[in-house]
């Protein structure tokens, strides 16, 4: 696939069923997210795969801290389901540094360039994703059940499997709204 025909008419699809990328074409979407911007080579990531039994340990992890909230069942029921709607869910973590000249704010933005870069890898290979976040990745029990350090962040879970369906055609934007130039 063109590299500026997938940039362009990337869309998400939440319709995913096995199989999961694996071998050498899941090593392709790692080594992808490996080449994120990377100011000062501090490699500011660090990626958790669920899949099989580990989406079960996901959910379990989601579930657990909903429930030191005290969550209502519906959202223990959404949170029980919620690995299960891709064979494989990557987690992926910006591992940030104390730095005199690279931000954390920058190390955070590398990492979710990763996790671009990883959908982006896998659609060219033939599967799709999507990109989901929500308020349990800031949620200290599963920060400590992924064993994230102080000052640590989930970027988001990188949902990955194969299409079930295919895309929406990207909307075309009116590029005057986006952009000036000084």
């Amino acid at each position: 696939m063109d590299a500026l025909e997938l940039l362009l008419n990337r869309r998400s699809i939440a319709k995913l069923s096995e199989p999961a990328p694996s071998g050498t074409v899941l090593e392709n979407i790692i080594k992808a997210g490996l080449r994120a911007p990377d100011h000062g080579g501090l490699t500011p990531w660090r990626f958790v795969i669920s899949q099989g039994k580990g989406l079960q340990k996901l959910a379990d992890i989601l579930v657990s801290a909903a429930k030191a909230e005290n969550s209502a069942q519906s959202v223990l029921d959404k949170l029980a389901k919620a690995p299960f709607r891709a064979p494989m869910v990557i987690t992926v973590i910006a591992k940030v540094t104390d730095h005199e000249k690279i931000p954390l704010i920058e190390q955070y933005l590398s990492a979710g360039c990763a996790a671009q870069s990883m959908q982006m890898a896998a659609v060219a290979q033939g599967f799709q994703g999507f990109w989901r976040s929500g308020p349990w990745m800031f949620h200290p029990a599963v920060h400590e059940a992924l064993d994230l350090g102080e000052g640590d962040a989930i970027v988001g879970f990188l949902y990955l499997g194969t299409p079930g369906c295919s895309p929406m055609k990207a909307p075309e934007r009116d590029l005057t709204k986006f952009v000036q130039y000084l």
